[in-house]
């Protein structure tokens, strides 16, 4: 912030807020050019990271300069400011609108000019700034940058060279992560560096995937929890993020001990369907007290600046991994409920419930080995990592993991497939349910129509389809949510992101109102079972 031989000069502040429509990266290159006369210009840059919670973005450059303009990489400018005479130690400020976007002089110019050479080229340069004043305010052209500037009351066009493609690489030295592109301010002793990161990646050092299928709380939530800062005073999606989250395990806790209760009881195992739904509440159970301290840990850890490396490295490597295996355990066991009902219609009388229930036993000891086989590299390739960003002075510890291509590839067919099939699944399954049971009334009843007959089995056996069909209705948002958006462009997405993560984590908190609520016979069980608590707890 200061500058001279004896640090007696302020830097010159720019401070920065955008439009609406401005799409933020999360790191821009601010460009500064200083003019010389009879001289060439002076080129010079620094970068800024644009965190969620940072509305305005200040900028502070201890060097004279007449024009200032902004780069959000690919060759997107915005101008800032163009100044005929430096005056040191001021403070701008400025508000950037979609007017004061650069144009490529293809954009502006017609064809046959832009086609031409370089040097017929640039004397039709002023008629952009002529013609189109005020709308323009700046262009550019391969080897040129230019703005439009007032004098004498004109509107004349200034141009200087200006090399788009120059980058400073960290020379090999990088601590980005995910492929991420390393740049530093100077080519010779820079002073920061700046991680530039690939789609679908962000973060200080681009450690968070932001792909809307595999986001974790800590890539949604992180860096918008402000540290030392109480939570009432948080921002409002944190805020929101807590409610929301407290009525899910509160629901989650009622819904899985009412199930186990109603479950438990040996009348209602007495097929492998019950045997489904006693392991289902059980890791329902599971889900919502690790889901909770999953939370609660991140919330207090970037509050607090917590810095216990073993136990956060313990949490890390092992609540995301059993949070995963519970939902994909949930899923399959409702997908296999679904299946039993279906073979329960086709078969009829001829359905050995003994059998059923000893394959349930085989079926939940194999999906457990499965699942947890299918997801053990991703324990593996967790790991905490300390991030120290020097425009904030932040000190945070994340929870990442890192993937190699194809290993992400693998790990992505797999979300997909243990969330897809089941999904599938329990559509077949309830499609089947309504014809079977159609058909078995037509042949005894022929003489009635068969779209009457289909609304009739629909009401008498609505508790067999209202499982399935709630579960792929629940399952429609988040994949909605996921292919639609496919991942965040900036952190501004993390409200879509949000909804989409705790969504996932519902179906598996629904299993009483679902398969109790619905039945006579496991509500005739809750009941029985309640009593029988209620005598022991008298006597």
């Amino acid at each position: 912030g200061f500058s001279g031989e004896r640090c007696e000069i302020v830097d010159s502040k720019i401070i920065l807020s955008f439009h609406k429509d401005i799409i933020l990266p999360q790191t821009m290159f601010i460009h500064f050019i200083r003019a010389i006369d009879n001289g060439p210009h002076e080129n010079g840059s620094t970068f800024k990271t644009i965190f969620t919670n940072q509305k305005p973005v200040t900028i502070e450059w201890p060097h004279p300069f007449h024009v200032a303009f902004l780069d959000f990489f690919n060759n997107n400018y915005y101008l800032i400011i163009v100044q005929n005479k430096y005056n040191p130690s001021t403070k701008i400020i400025r508000t950037i609108t979609p007017l004061d976007h650069c144009k490529h002089i293809s954009e502006i110019l017609n064809e046959t000019i832009v086609k031409l050479h370089p040097l017929r080229r640039i004397k039709y340069y002023q008629l952009p700034c002529q013609k189109r004043s005020p709308l323009l305010s700046c262009f550019y052209d391969d080897n040129h940058f230019c703005f439009c500037n007032d004098y004498d009351h004109q509107r004349l066009t200034n141009c200087f060279e200006f090399n788009h493609g120059i980058e400073h690489n960290c020379f090999g030295q990088s601590n980005c992560e995910n492929g991420a592109h390393c740049l530093q301010n100077k080519a010779t002793c820079p002073q920061t560096s700046i991680c530039v990161c690939p789609k679908c990646f962000y973060g200080v050092r681009c450690q968070f995937t932001s792909n809307l299928f595999d986001l974790s709380l800590d890539a949604i939530l992180g860096y918008y929890i402000q540290p030392h800062i109480n939570i009432k005073y948080q921002s409002s999606i944190v805020q929101v993020s807590i409610v929301l989250t407290m009525i899910l395990i509160i629901a989650g806790i009622i819904d899985s001990v009412l199930s186990i209760i109603t479950f438990g009881n040996k009348e209602a195992c007495k097929a492998g369907c019950g045997l489904y739904l006693l392991t289902s509440s059980i890791i329902t159970l599971l889900i919502v007290i690790i889901f909770a301290l999953k939370f609660w840990i991140l919330i207090i850890a970037q509050i607090t600046y917590m810095t216990n490396q073993s136990f956060l490295k313990f949490q890390c490597i092992s609540i995301d991994f059993l949070l995963r295996i519970g939902l994909s355990m949930d899923q399959w066991l409702n997908a296999c409920v679904a299946i039993e009902r279906t073979i329960t219609i086709i078969k009829g009388t001829r359905f050995d419930q003994h059998k059923s229930k000893q394959i349930a036993k085989y079926i939940i000891l194999m999906l457990l080995f499965t699942i947890t086989s299918t997801t053990i590299h991703d324990p593996i390739h967790r790991r905490l990592l300390n991030e120290n960003d020097d425009d904030v002075d932040e000190k945070r510890i994340w929870c990442i993991v890192s993937y190699s291509r194809n290993l992400r590839a693998f790990n992505s067919f797999i979300l997909m497939f243990h969330f897809l099939v089941p999904f599938f699944i329990n559509i077949i399954s309830a499609i089947i349910i309504i014809v079977m049971i159609t058909r078995q009334r037509t042949t005894l009843r022929q003489h009635q129509p068969y779209k009457k007959l289909l609304r009739e089995q629909f009401q008498q056996h609505i508790n067999l389809i209202i499982a399935p069909f709630v579960l792929v209705i629940l399952a429609v948002p988040r994949l909605i949510i996921s292919f639609v958006g496919g991942c965040m462009k900036s952190t501004s997405g993390s409200w879509l992101s949000l909804i989409g993560y705790l969504i996932s984590f519902v179906p598996s908190m629904l299993t009483f109102l679902l398969f109790v609520f619905p039945s006579e016979s496991y509500k005739q069980i809750f009941r029985k079972t309640i009593e029988q608590y209620g005598r022991t707890i008298r006597i």
